[in-house]
């Protein structure tokens, strides 16, 4: 059974930076992506981004590109969410997302896991 748990969601303050974890257990071939996505305050789940396993290839939402970097270590089982620049409107619980392809996890046709809080602000 597949399982995702996110960590390294905070407070922090405009123009800082931060790294999101997503460990994933119980891969299989139908989480061969895997991807990021976003819930603001009073808003519907928005996509980030997501990719492979291996790293080929990559697809991000027009807010992220730019300021957010996806990146799986294979060797952890983890992919992480590097985010820059944070604004206060970033401020969301940011969820992960695996499934068989990308375009699945862009469609969020697998697994979540519960999410983390990032708030920015000042």
């Amino acid at each position: 059974q597949v399982r995702l748990v996110e960590s390294g969601g905070r407070l922090v303050a405009p123009g800082e930076s931060l790294r999101l974890s997503c460990v994933v257990s119980g891969r299989t071939f139908n989480t061969a992506a895997v991807g990021w996505f976003r819930q603001r305050p009073g808003a519907g789940r928005d996509f980030v981004g997501a990719m492979t396993w291996s790293g080929a290839g990559s697809q991000y939402s027009n807010f992220a590109k730019g300021r957010f970097t996806i990146s799986p270590d294979n060797s952890q089982n983890t992919v992480y969410l590097q985010m820059t620049s944070l604004k206060p409107d970033d401020t969301a619980v940011y969820y992960c997302h695996a499934a068989t392809t990308q375009l699945k996890v862009r469609n969020a046709g697998g697994t979540w896991g519960q999410g983390t809080q990032v708030t920015v602000s000042s």
